[in-house]
Order: C-alpha cells, then structure tokens, then sequence
C-alpha cells in the first residue's frame, strides 16, 4: 500500500511539473530567425514576429512599397522574399505545431475517473475508479527529451528553408538582371544589324554590291531579330520566377524595377580555406541530420525500455455495495504472451541505421558540394576576368583601329561591318560570364551554409 502512495505522490509530482510547461509567444519563430538573419544579413521579420493582424500586414506592405522604390538591390530582393514569399512562411509556422508536440510531450494523460451504479434485490452497488497512466509517467522525461531534440531539429530545418529561399533569390536576382541586360544589348545589336541592311541594299542599288553580299546582311539582321526574341522571353521568364521568390503580385509584380546592369566583377576572389570542414559545420541540413540521428538513437532506448510492458494503469478503488464499503487499488498489466515487443525493437534499430546512414551520405554530399562549387566559383572569376582584362579591350582596340582605318579608306565595308558582329560576340560573352559568376557565388555561399565574408564591394 506504501508503493501505491508514493507512485501516486510520483504522479502528483509529475502532473505538477508538466503544468509549468507553456507554449512561447512566436512557436520558436525568433530561434529560426536570428539563425537566417545572422547567414542572410536580412531580417525574415517586420515587427519581430510573424504576421497575424492587419497592423502588421500594414507594416509589412510599407517596407516592401519602400524598397520597390527604387531599383531592386540584390540585398533588398532577398530581405523582401524572407518576409513576403509565403511558403517560407508556411514554413515558419511549422514550428508552432513542433512546439506544441513538444509542450504535449510534457504533460501526461489526463487520468480516467470510471463509475459504475448497479441494484438488484433492495441493494445498491457503487463502484468508482481513478486511473493515472504510469507508463507516461516513468516515460515522460524521456520522451520530453525525444520531442524537444525534434523541436530543436524543426528550428534548423526552417532556419535552413529560409537559406534557400535567399540563396533562390539572389541566384534569380543575378539570372532576371543579366537576362534584362543581355535583351537590351541584343537591342542594340539588331538596331545596328538593320542599320547596315539599310547600307547593304542602298550598296546594291549604286552597284557597288553584289545579291549576295546584301543578302548577307540581311541574313544577319534577320538573326539578330530572332536573337532579341530569344532574350525577350528569357528576361520574361527570369523576371517572373524572381517576382514568385520575391511573393509579389498586383501592381508591385509589373512595376518593380531592377538594375541596368549586373555588378561588376570584384578586384579579386575569395580565398577559402578548409572549405569541406565549413561545409561541415556551418551547413543547417547537416545539423538537422546530426539530431535526427540523435533524436532515433533515443527513441531506441524508449522503445527498448517499454518492450515487455506496453499498458500499465494504476487506480484507486471505492465500491459500495449498502452499506458496505470497499477501498483498493488495481493495477492493469498487459501481459506479453504473443508480442514479446521484439518486432517493434528490430525497427527501432533499422530506423536508426537508416538515420546513421542519411547522415553519413549528407556529410559525403556537402564535402562534394563545397569543393564543387569553390572550385565553380574560382574558375568563373576568371573566365569572367579574362573577358574584362582581355577579350573585350582586345576587341574594342581591333575597332577603334579598325574604324580608324575604314575611315581613311584602308579598309572595306565589310571589314568593318565584320569586326562590328565580333566585338557584340565578345561583350555577350562578357554579360554571360559576369552572370556565371555572381551565380557561382550565391552556389558557393549555398554549399557552406551561409553568406561569405563581407568585402566592401563585392556583394551584388
């Protein structure tokens, strides 16, 4: 009877324990935030917590209005996608529903008041029972511990979506910008391309060219019409999926205006060290699959400690029966005549198996991918700058010259109609390699969790 005391004084103490769990104000929402701002450099908040009211969809709106004011920063583009794409935001909420698992796990099961009236013969039989769960009660700290490494486990896989979401974004605000650019070079080009069809057929007409050297040029400038086509519906389409990253619609997803052109390249790279081992330790997924591992190898020892006892009650006891009364307890006690509990114990162990496995091919992933990209980005920096430093002066000394030279005669028409078709080649060249490179980049920051060391300059 002195047992039955003191793990009803257990139960007592537990209830009073799990009671002082509550859920916090924001779901875990700030944790995950200051972790994408502080690898974002952009907050993912207006007023320190997500949207619930008209006042702060109001507040919202104004900072969006206000960065649209003007022509749409690669910075600004990813602070207004981690407030305003709403998936992100769907993710965010998330961990409310983590939080309240967590806070659930907490608390015990309500206990189960049973009773029961009965007569017959002139008598009048009363039974009443209350029973408390005692499994939950010597489980509860365990699986207190199993769904807080899951709610810690959700931060990191929210922090991380919103990564993603800024590293999409800063890739799509590089792709929308040098689409736009090359569009309106290719403008140019076509105008100049119809320029000398317009010479070639008034050429041919003086009889100075032949059919054939006019068809050339008419060749090409019909070319150059597909070309500005192409570009059009390219710079539509990189625009579009930036306005969808961005969450944009209405008026703002016509209207917002990017940047004539794409940053400059640097004055030098990044130098990285240890890149695979940043990877390792920066990288959100990697911690997430660090507890999913952790979270599985305690959910084994749960499974392992409840295998021969799967239903356990305990209650206390009053019948009545006239005038007599009874008092007891009964305990209820499944017992493992065909379920040993040795299935559910051999899942446990190929659940966790499959964790240490997940985890060892994430880390094998993110070493790869550090060194992929860290070499992706070294190279486009110098393809990018070999284009600067050499192939577009290179091509623009060739027509200065070359213009120098038609002018005093030295030289034909078509030399220089040529050499124009040639230096449009380098400078295309040059848009797409800059464009290779500030992806390259936003790849490289991806692959090591977060945003490199900040160079005055050299962030797009």
């Amino acid at each position: 009877m002195n047992c039955l005391y003191k793990l009803a004084g257990g139960a007592s103490l537990v209830l009073l324990l799990s009671g002082c769990a509550s859920l916090s104000g924001d779901g875990g929402f700030g944790a995950a935030a200051g972790v994408s701002e502080a690898r974002t450099g952009a907050k993912a908040s207006v007023a320190g917590h997500l949207p619930r009211n008209d006042d702060d969809a109001r507040a919202l709106a104004a900072v969006i209005h206000e960065k649209l004011g003007q022509p749409l920063a690669a910075d600004d583009a990813v602070q207004i996608a981690l407030l305003n794409n709403r998936g992100l935001q769907a993710s965010y909420w998330s961990l409310g529903v983590a939080e309240a698992d967590l806070v659930q796990a907490g608390r015990l099961q309500n206990p189960v008041l049973d009773f029961k009236r009965s007569h017959g013969g002139g008598e009048v039989g009363i039974e009443r029972t209350l029973t408390f769960n005692l499994i939950g009660l010597i489980t509860a700290p365990m699986a207190s511990r199993i769904e807080g490494r899951r709610y810690e486990q959700s931060k990191l896989l929210v922090a991380n979506e919103a990564l993603k979401v800024a590293a999409d974004t800063r890739r799509a605000w590089v792709d929308a910008v040098a689409s736009a650019q090359m569009a309106s070079y290719a403008q140019q080009v076509e105008a100049s391309a119809q320029a000398s069809a317009e010479l070639a057929e008034r050429m041919r007409k003086a009889g100075n060219w032949s059919s054939l050297d006019q068809a050339r040029e008419q060749a090409y400038h019909a070319q150059t019409l597909a070309d500005v086509v192409h570009a059009q519906k390219a710079a539509v389409a990189a625009r579009e999926k930036l306005t969808r990253l961005l969450g944009l619609s209405g008026e703002q997803a016509v209207n917002y205006r990017l940047p004539d052109h794409l940053p400059e390249l640097p004055a030098a790279p990044r130098e990285l060290a240890d890149i695979e081992q940043t990877a390792l330790n920066e990288r959100l997924d990697i911690q997430a699959a660090r507890l999913d591992t952790e979270q599985t190898a305690s959910t084994l020892g749960l499974t392992r400690t409840t295998r021969f006892i799967n239903v356990l009650d305990m209650g206390v006891v009053r019948n009545s029966e006239g005038a007599t009364a009874t008092r007891g307890y009964e305990l209820s006690l499944e017992i493992p005549l065909f379920d040993w509990g040795s299935a559910r114990v051999v899942r446990a162990e190929a659940t966790y198996m499959q964790s240490v496995n997940l985890l060892a091919q994430a880390t094998v992933d993110a070493r790869s991918e550090a060194r992929e990209n860290y070499a992706d980005y070294r190279a486009s920096y110098d393809l990018a700058r070999h284009y600067r430093d050499k192939v577009v002066p290179l091509r623009k000394q060739i027509s200065d010259q070359t213009l120098l030279r038609y002018n005093g005669m030295l030289m034909s028409v078509f030399e220089l109609l040529a050499d124009a078709r040639e230096q449009a080649t380098a400078v295309s060249g040059y848009i797409a390699a800059l464009k290779d490179y500030w992806t390259a980049q936003a790849n490289l920051e991806a692959a090591l969790g977060g945003r490199l060391p900040t160079n005055k300059g050299v962030q797009p």
